[in-house]
């Protein structure tokens, strides 16, 4: 069993490894890991996901672009094959199902991507419908796997005019659908105009936000 001080190792060892893309390092640790008795579930949110909590925000400041993010995530992906498969009993659970796509006019999809890791990091199941979505697309999709979150984003201000639309459509099908929007241009306050039930101005606060909003939910159905 790996002492504290082992395990900080390894974790910060695995946020570091991320960071700088270093795929085999990133196995490396994530075997260690495992053998060494530090939890999975830990490996993966306090390791991996905080490394690419890290990468998003160094992509936002603009010192890492497309190219370094794209490495990024192959590392992590190496890591999750590792621990994912060796997460039990109520973590391994999914939270909830989550319905993501950037809007139909739009093909920004980099900050939807890193928003879409980090869910299935934190154990969500995620169908992603890409970028330049169509709006009936949301709708048909929701309905399909009846995701309790519809995660919407938009990098330009002329695409994310279609949000509002896509809400009204969603809930006119599904009221119990809880709507999440996300992008440059957006705000809280351009979110509640537009009637989404949740905001995100990061990939990591989308996570909190959306387990937020499922856990309302699952309340007021018990209600």
């Amino acid at each position: 069993m790996a002492t504290e001080e082992r395990k900080k190792e390894i974790l910060k060892g695995l946020h570091d490894a991320v960071v700088e893309f270093e795929e085999e390092k990133v196995v490396e640790l994530s075997q260690a890991a495992l053998d060494e008795g530090v939890d999975a579930y830990d490996a993966v949110m306090d390791g991996l996901a905080a490394g690419m909590q890290t990468v998003g925000q160094m992509y936002t400041d603009q010192v890492y672009f497309v190219p370094e993010v794209l490495m990024c995530s192959d590392a992590l992906y190496a890591g999750l094959d590792i621990l994912k498969p060796h997460i039990t009993g109520d973590k391994a659970k999914a939270r909830g199902q989550v319905v993501i796509g950037t809007v139909e006019g739009d093909v920004h999809d980099i900050g939807k991507n890193l928003v879409k890791m980090m869910f299935e990091v934190a154990g969500f199941e995620v169908h992603d419908l890409g970028r330049d979505v169509k709006l009936e697309k949301f709708v048909e999709e929701q309905l399909r796997t009846d995701s309790e979150i519809v995660a919407l984003s938009a990098l330009m201000t002329t695409s994310m005019l279609a949000m509002p639309k896509v809400v009204e459509m969603v809930k006119a099908r599904n009221p119990d659908a809880l709507i999440m929007v996300g992008g440059a241009p957006i705000s809280e306050e351009v979110a509640e105009n537009y009637g989404a039930d949740g905001y995100a101005d990061n990939a990591a606060n989308a996570v909190q936000e959306a387990i937020q909003m499922i856990s309302s939910l699952r309340e007021l159905k018990k209600a």
